[in-house]
Order: C-alpha cells, then structure tokens, then sequence
C-alpha cells in the first residue's frame, strides 16, 4: 500500500473499506478530499474529485451497464453540466440537477431521434426542438416530454403546421400549410380538426398574418446550440424571444377553449403521417368543380366534427373569389379570436379587473376563518354586507395597489360562502381561479341586456355586471333561492357564488355576481342555443352567424333523444324549478343547450374492440347498445369513483342508464377521457335532423341524419321579473303579433309555454 504526500499537501493512499468498496487517491485526515478514484462492490467505478467525503467537482462515472457519464458533480449528485452515454446508444449533453436532466441540453436516442432544448426533473420542457430520424421536426414550447403550448410541426413533404399543442395534439387554434401552397385554416381539438375552418386553394389570397411557421428556420436552431452550452442557452433564449414576439405580432390565435383525417396530416408519435385528406373523406365541393372542369373556387369555408368533413360551401360568390382579402382575414380574425378577449394592461377593464380581484380576495380572506354555520335571517338583504374603501397607498385593512381608488361592498358573504361549500369550492381554490396572477377574460354579450360578461382563466367562473334592479330582484329572491338549492342537489338554475358593488371616482357603480360556468368542460362545444320558448324575434341572421354565435328557438334544427331515466328525471327537476321561478314572479329566463358532436356513426372506422383497447377498459366492461339503440356510438362503464371528469359545480345523484341496469354510469369518449354523467352535464343523447339547419349547409345533407351527441344545460338569466314595464311590454306587442308567442308573458304562461317547447326538444321515444 503506497503513501506519499500530493502538490496540495494531502496524503494518497488506497484503502480497501471494510464494505468492500475501494478507494485510491488523496485523504484529508481519514476521508476522501482531491483527487481519487472509488469503486463500488456492484462495479460501479468514479474517478475524479472529493469534497470531504462526497463526489464533488469534474469527474467520470462508469456503471457495470456499460452507461457513464462524464460532467460536473456535486454533493454526490449529477450536478452542474455533463455528457451522459446510456447502455442503448443514446448519448444526452447538457444541464443537470440533483441526477436528472435539468436546464439547456442534447439528447440524442437510440432510435436518432434528436431533442435540443430546455429540460425539467428529467423530462423536455420549456421550449425546444425535436427531430424524428425521418426527418421530421417541431419546434415549440413542451411540457412533461410532451409538446405543449404553441409549436410548428414540419413534414419532410413541405407540410407546415402551426397550432397549439396538448399532450402532444393539436389544439386550439391554428393553420397547416401544405407544400402543395394550399392552406387551412381552423380549431383542432386533440388532434382532430374540430370546427369552423376555412381552406385556401393554392393561388389564393391568404390571410398576411399566416407567417408565424416562418419565424423558425433550422438554421436558427443549429446555430442557437451549436457552440457550447452557454451559448446554446442564450441562443435558445434569443430565439425563444424571437418565435414570442412575432406569434405576438400575428396575434391571429388566443387560447385554445381545452390532427385529424381532414385537411391537415394525422402523425403518429414518430411524427410519421398517417392519413391524408383523400384517404377518409367524401369528395368535396372543391373536388367536384375541379373535376367537372368549372372554374376553381378558391377559398372555402368548412366544418369538422371530430375529424369528420361536414359541411363545405364555396366563400363568397364569384369564382375570383374578390373579398378574400383584407375583408376575409378580419372576418377570420373575428372569429378565430372569438368572444373572449383577456385583459391586459391598457385595456378599458383592465383597473375594474383589479378592483374585483383585490375586493374578493379581501372578502373571501375576511370571512373564510368565521366557524361554518347555519345562515340567519339577518345574514340575506341589502344591510348584510362588508364595506371597505381601497385607497392606492393601502390603509390599516388594505394593501397598496397600482388601481385607482374604489370603495367595496360585498353582499351577503355568509350566504354565498356557504354556497360555495355546498358545491364543494374551495375559498383558496375560489380565490385563486378569479384572484390570481392570471388575468380574467372578458366575452361578448350573447343578450340584449348589455351586460359585460368576464371569465375566470381556468374558465370555472362566469362574472356578469348587473343592473341596479337585477341586484334588488336577486336579493329580494335569496332566501328562496338559497333553500331551493339546498333541497335540490340537481337543480339546473344558475350557480351563484357572489354578488359585489365597486363605487369609482366620480360615484359610478358597477355590480358584479359570481356564477358558475356551465360550459367548463374538457370538451368543445359545438353549438349553443339559448331556448325560451317563444317565436317572436327568436331566430338569429345568417350573415351575424359565427362558431361562436348563441343561436335561438327558432334556429334549432334538432330534437335530442336521451335515455328514458335521464329524460324523466331532466323534466322532474325542469319542473320544480320553473315552480320556484313562477313563485317569485320571474319571466324570461331560458335554457342554455351545449351540444358536443361525436363525428357522425356511420363515418367512424374504430370498432368497439379498438375503442376498448384505447381507452384501457376490457370488453366486458363496456355497456354497448344494439343497432336499433340510441347510444349506438357512445361507451358506457359501471362508475368507478375518482375515475372521472365530473361537471363544475355540479352535486348530488347521478343518473342511471336503464339499459345498463339502471345503474350510475361513466361516459367514455376515447382519446378523451372518462366523464361523469349528471343531470345536466355530460349527458349523451343521440341528435336527429328534423330540418335544415339555418346556420350551416351541409354538403350532403341526406347523408348525415344522426349524431352522437353529448349535452350541457342550464336555465340562466333569472332575475327579470313580471313587472309594470313587461306587462305594458305584452300588451302592446299583442295588438301586433300572436300573444302566445312573445317573450314577455305572465309566469305561469312562461312556465307552461317552456316546459312544452323543451318538451319538443327532447320528445319521448316509443
């Protein structure tokens, strides 16, 4: 055993320890401190340098395996900056943290498919670059290895897609361009197009902001990480800045509400395309006029249903196609934005936003430690409130902010506190939905009312202004309401969780509730119809018609066969709630209808056997129906608790399906998930054609007669009351048109005249 004196003055020697690992290289006293090389009993060898005892500094470590590593080290963790070769061939150079991939780096895989970007515990994310051995590439923001955020997907064919990115799918919005120089346009929703859209022939007019794809070039990326971690950190970052800026620039898409057998290329996980647009789908109208040698129309405006090409009509008239232009791109940009709009600073609700935020968060955190307790009379009426004034510097009871000063009153916060814990909302969760750093989305009016509507960014909350006679009728009704709720957990009337007043500068009040959103789903919504029952101005012109329209009585084409418990127990609770809005005296209040569409059954290509094997549930587990059934396309399981999607703000029973054995069933949609079906949420139901539908022009309208549909409803705006105005309303409106089919009708008629069209709309099969 050899000993001798190192250029640091530390003693080198080698020891055998009395676990069996051995040590050769330098000591500081009796523990390893410089330079040695240890190896463990399992073969594990680590050559390089010592802090007291632990692995620290540069140094190589080599596994029995064949993997090693050569790079930074500290504490006795992969630490710092390294290369890793692991026993399959793949080869990973870059950043670490505490022995996981963590910060800028390469990894190259055993099947050379190539990443190079940022990296979080072990996983890409952030942004980055991922190139597939076929040459395939994207380029674009990740989360947990999966693209996610926005991202450019590019073939090797040419093909182009830009869109937002979900584990992995398309979407959201977002455009594909193909070599070919034709374009489209539209949502995706999981990877099938979903929704309005429109396509561009090659040597069409296309919308100038499609440029966003062109913002990242191959050569941006290799030079961004071509010279050295560091450079290649700042490189990426540099880049990162660029690809933000410009998709800000071209700011034609907003958030994705949460690739298909369309216009746009399917992939797989290896980026490999799957299917093209000939491959699935009927021959298209552009198709068409091609082949019977007429003039090619070049912009076409189109609708997806789950990846299924619906409808598809020519834009505009002539075949120079004159307004697809700068008219044509803001009509798109009209509707790819949609009706929510968030709120940035600048913006006219932008400090009304902040007065909301601070005045709740203060309320919420003001009555949350008060011990749960039954509400009192003295808790409901307009002398029940929290008053507090706002100043910009902060006071004794309230922080400084950079909004304007404001005083707040919060109305009944007993009551809505304790309607928030009957539907399960957390005041942290609650707070952080509406209060926190994200800023609240503001959305169109679908009404008349004039009322400004905003959104929660988790899209829980729906917060309305009110009027000043809203606010009297909504608290003259509260203690009514608030027992109608408790003795009905299913109860389809409108949530609400707060009622709030801001007095600006100047003695301007703005009155705010909290309701829940009935549409927060992990599903799109296709179409929404706001159904009262009445005829009279109850349809909507096709020239305001967008994907985003509420449409009216009048436009439904529809009527919607549902399983006979679920109907029986929907009209039930329609029912008893239409007596409770009859005894306060209340009119005008309609049911809000969301329709998911499934693609249409005869058009699907998965069996049930693959629908099982997708969605991980055996066959025997499936309650599937015969062909004359009405769930002939949807998949129900026995409900499992804890597995599945339940409704916002939704409590008490599930439904039962009668031909599962009336027992509580889930919904399965696969490549979706798994939904918990109740009143009112997530209900499928099988929709039939009964007319043409006024908003959309189906390409093959006798083809398509059915669809699988799953159903979202409500009854909303409660709180117009039968008064003077709307008698006077009804009596001239009479003398014009047919009574009975006016909006503005004694509530008793209401009641009667709404529970009939519902009735209508979801007849009794025989």
């Amino acid at each position: 055993m050899a000993t001798g004196e190192t250029s640091t003055g530390n003693i080198q020697r080698g020891n055998t320890l009395p676990n069996g690992d051995i040590y050769v290289g330098n000591f500081a006293g009796l523990v390893p401190h410089g330079f040695g090389k240890y190896m463990w009993t399992d073969g594990t060898l680590y050559y390089g340098k010592w802090d007291t005892s632990k692995m620290t500094g540069r140094g190589v470590i080599q596994w029995p395996s064949g993997a090693s590593y050569d790079g930074d080290i500290c504490g006795g963790f992969i630490d710092g900056t390294g290369t890793f070769k692991g026993v399959d061939g793949s080869l990973y150079k870059g950043s670490w943290r505490m022995n996981k991939k963590h910060g800028m780096g390469t990894m190259v895989y055993a099947n050379s498919d190539t990443y190079e970007g940022f990296w979080n515990e072990g996983l890409p994310e952030g942004f980055g670059k991922y190139t597939w051995a076929n040459g395939n590439t994207y380029i674009g923001s990740w989360k947990s290895g999966k693209m996610n955020g926005r991202g450019v997907m590019k073939w090797t064919n040419g093909d182009t897609l830009d869109c937002n990115w979900l584990n992995g799918l398309a979407h959201g919005k977002g455009f594909c361009k193909y070599a070919s120089g034709a374009c489209y346009v539209g949502t995706w929703d999981r990877g099938l197009k979903d929704g309005h859209g429109m396509f561009y022939q090659p040597g069409s007019k296309m919308p100038c902001n499609l440029e966003v794809s062109e913002c990242v070039t191959d050569h941006d990326v290799s030079s961004a990480s071509s010279s050295g971690n560091e450079n290649a950190n700042s490189g990426l970052l540099f880049l990162l800045q660029k690809l933000c800026n410009t998709w800000r620039i071209h700011s034609l898409f907003h958030r994705p509400r949460r690739i298909s057998n369309g216009t746009a290329p399917v992939f797989d996980n290896s980026g490999n395309h799957l299917s093209e647009d000939s491959s699935t789908e009927p021959l298209t109208t552009s198709e068409c006029l091609q082949d019977s040698g007429v003039d090619k129309v070049l912009v076409y405006e189109r609708e997806y249903v789950q990846g299924v090409l619906i409808s598809e009509k020519p834009k505009g008239h002539d075949s120079g196609m004159p307004d697809c232009g700068k008219t044509q791109e803001h009509t798109w940009q009209k509707q790819a934005g949609g009706p929510m709009e968030t709120i940035y600073k600048g913006h006219r609700s932008y400090y009304l936003m902040l007065n909301l935020q601070l005045g709740i968060r203060y309320t919420v955190g003001k009555i949350t430690p008060v011990p749960v307790r039954e509400v009192r009379s003295n808790d409901f009426g307009p002398r029940a409130r929290i008053r507090m004034y706002f100043p910009c510097e902060g006071s004794q009871y309230t922080p400084p902010h950079c909004s304007v000063n404001f005083f707040w009153k919060d109305y009944c916060p007993m009551v809505f506190r304790n309607l928030r814990e009957m539907f399960h909302i957390d005041a942290a969760d609650y707070m952080m939905s509406i209060c926190g750093d994200d800023s609240l989305k503001e959305l169109s009016s679908p009404g008349k009312s004039g009322s400004i509507f905003y959104l929660s960014q988790d899209e829980r909350f729906v917060i309305k202004t009110l009027r000043k006679t809203e606010l009297k009728i909504l608290l003259k009704m509260l203690p009514k309401y608030y027992n109608h709720v408790r003795a009905y957990d299913n109860t389809l009337i409108t949530k609400f969780f707060g009622v709030h007043r801001i007095t600006l500068k100047g003695g301007r009040k703005v009155r705010f509730v909290v309701m829940g959103n009935m549409f927060c789903t992990e599903l799109r919504i296709h179409r929404k119809y706001d159904l009262k029952g009445s005829t009279q101005g109850r349809s909507t012109k096709k020239q305001n018609i967008n994907e985003n329209t509420t449409l009216k009585d009048l436009d439904l084409s529809y009527v919607f066969h549902v399983d006979k418990p679920w109907r029986d127990a929907l009209f039930r609770q329609i029912s008893l709630d239409c007596m409770f809005l009859e005894s306060q005296s209340i009119i005008d209040y309609s049911m809000l209808l969301g329709i998911h569409f499934r693609a249409p059954y005869h058009l699907k290509t998965s069996s049930s056997h693959q629908n099982s094997l997708e969605t991980g549930i055996s066959d025997t587990d499936l309650l599937q129906y015969g062909e004359k059934s009405s769930w002939k396309g949807f998949l129900l399981v026995a409900h499992e608790p804890g597995t599945t999607v339940g409704g916002s703000h939704i409590r008490g029973s599930m439904v039962r399906a009668s031909e599962a054995g009336y027992e509580e069933v889930d919904l399965v949609l696969p490549g979706t998930g798994r939904f918990r079906v109740q009143l009112g949420v997530n209900m499928p139901a099988r929709a039939l054609k009964v007319r043409e539908d006024m908003n959309t022009e189906l390409e093959n309208p006798d083809s398509i007669e059915e669809y699988d549909v799953v159903l979202y409803l409500g009854i909303i705006d409660i709180l117009q009351e039968y008064n003077v105005s709307k008698r006077v309303e009804h009596a001239v409106k009479s003398l014009k048109f047919d009574p009975l089919s006016i909006s503005a009708v004694d509530p008793s008629s209401y009641s009667k005249r709404f529970v009939k069209f519902l009735e209508s709309v979801f007849p009794e099969q025989d």
